[in-house]
């Protein structure tokens, strides 16, 4: 009886996955933002009122040189967007912010006023993965924010699942590894471990701000200062933490399941800019 309740409720209730990636992806809460563009050309000369406030230096800028915003070290707190005098730093809604390289999250250099969004696999890799991916993630002294939104992507809604895309208990079983957290010394060796369980050919995904670069710690003798100084990373998903969207469309990205990404990897994706409210 209870089973047969249960199977009616569901017919009830009917799909309750989101239909993204085939249908339209949801919007970003008012409150995230989505991914910044900095217009370097725009920065008053001797201006330093955005970087007087970001709580992580992620703003920096040289004498006689362009400011440059590396959004691997942003919290998206926001505040530069509040305080810049000519609106050269904007937010932009859009929830892709994952890249290959480290460097791509450098804005502010001519020619570097958009993300350069990640490119897929190579051949040869995405050959061996075929249509799955199995991840080990590995919780390396975060604030649990980053594992929330993790955790998120298995509910109901998202359904990560259907990509064929799951956490493994163990990574004897995984291709790579999903890494959280700034890559505290007393989890160095646990990730290294980690890393070297995974079989070859693996790939590592640092998630966070803190994988990246260390986020709000940055500076502190305690951590490595995200999880590059320790193993070599593939993907790049910043946030503090990424939403759940931008998580998912990073995964995506990685494995080409995504019809945006067959853009030529050396042509960077021009992503939308919205005026400054």
């Amino acid at each position: 009886m209870y089973i047969f309740d249960t199977i009616m409720n569901r017919m009830r209730r009917g799909c309750q996955t989101m239909p993204y990636p085939k249908g339209p992806a949801p919007a970003l809460p008012d409150r995230h933002g989505g991914a910044l563009r900095l217009d370097a050309s725009a920065c008053p000369a001797g201006c330093a009122e955005c970087i007087a406030a970001c709580p992580v230096s992620a703003i920096t800028r040289e004498p006689d040189q362009a400011a440059r915003l590396d959004l691997g070290r942003c919290l998206f707190c926001g505040d530069c967007v509040e305080v810049c005098p000519s609106g050269a730093i904007t937010r932009t809604d859009d929830h892709r912010l994952a890249v290959r390289h480290r460097e791509d999250l450098i804005l502010g250099e001519p020619g570097k006023e958009e993300l350069r969004l990640a490119a897929a696999l190579d051949g040869k890799m995405k050959s061996l993965l075929g249509r799955s991916l199995r991840l080990r993630q590995v919780s390396a002294g975060g604030c649990g924010a980053c594992e929330a939104d993790i955790n998120v992507l298995g509910t109901i809604g998202w359904d990560l699942g259907r990509f064929g895309i799951q956490y493994v208990a163990s990574p004897r079983h995984a291709d790579g590894v999903l890494i959280t957290g700034p890559v505290t010394k007393g989890m160095e060796l646990a990730l290294q471990k980690t890393w070297e369980a995974v079989p070859e050919p693996r790939i590592a995904i640092a998630l966070g701000a803190c994988a990246i670069s260390g986020g709000p710690f940055v500076g502190q003798a305690q951590h490595n200062g995200g999880a590059d100084p320790i193993i070599p990373i593939d993907l790049y998903i910043p946030g503090c933490p990424p939403h759940p969207l931008t998580i998912l469309d990073g995964f995506l990205r990685l494995l080409d399941r995504l019809e945006d990404n067959k853009h030529n990897e050396a042509e960077p994706l021009k992503i939308l800019k919205v005026d400054n409210p």
